[in-house]
């Protein structure tokens, strides 16, 4: 008799173990920082990975000041924004943004490599991104990875 199960796992939030992640953004390209960031948090580097459930972890981005953009996308990237009236298209180039609020930046390149759906915005609440080294969760003792 064949004691193999043919049933497919499936994950679920209340069977899975999340953990805290650091990843420091100290000289990081912003893609390869936004996909990494964005495959953690999603749960595909976990191999109970289960598409539609949020069982990735918890992602806290340090140094989001110091990011990295190749290239010269600093002045040419451009990030579009609409107020909702007629004529009230704003532009903001990229290194504008990062003077105003890096957090923004950085959190705008990991929300477009989420789903865009309820759980991306979902697992999108699983994301803390910090302008400078400091940040409020060393009492979750986070894991720090490398990029």
């Amino acid at each position: 008799m064949n004691t193999i199960s043919n049933k497919t796992y499936s994950a679920t939030p209340t069977t899975v173990e999340k953990k805290w992640v650091i990843i420091d953004a100290e000289d990081q390209p912003l893609g390869r920082l936004g996909t990494k960031a964005a495959t953690i948090l999603r749960g595909k580097n976990k191999p109970e990975f289960t598409p539609h459930q949020d069982i990735g972890d918890n992602v806290i981005v340090i140094n989001a000041e110091k990011v990295k953009l190749t290239g010269k996308k600093m002045t040419q990237k451009t990030y579009f924004r609409h107020t909702g009236y007629p004529g009230g298209e704003i532009f903001t180039s990229a290194a504008d943004m990062l003077e105003k609020d890096p957090t923004s930046l950085v959190t705008l390149a990991i929300r477009g490599m989420l789903p865009k759906n309820k759980l991306g915005r979902k697992i999108l609440g699983n994301l803390r991104v910090f302008a400078g080294a400091v940040h409020p969760h060393t009492a979750q003792q986070p894991e720090k990875i490398d990029i």
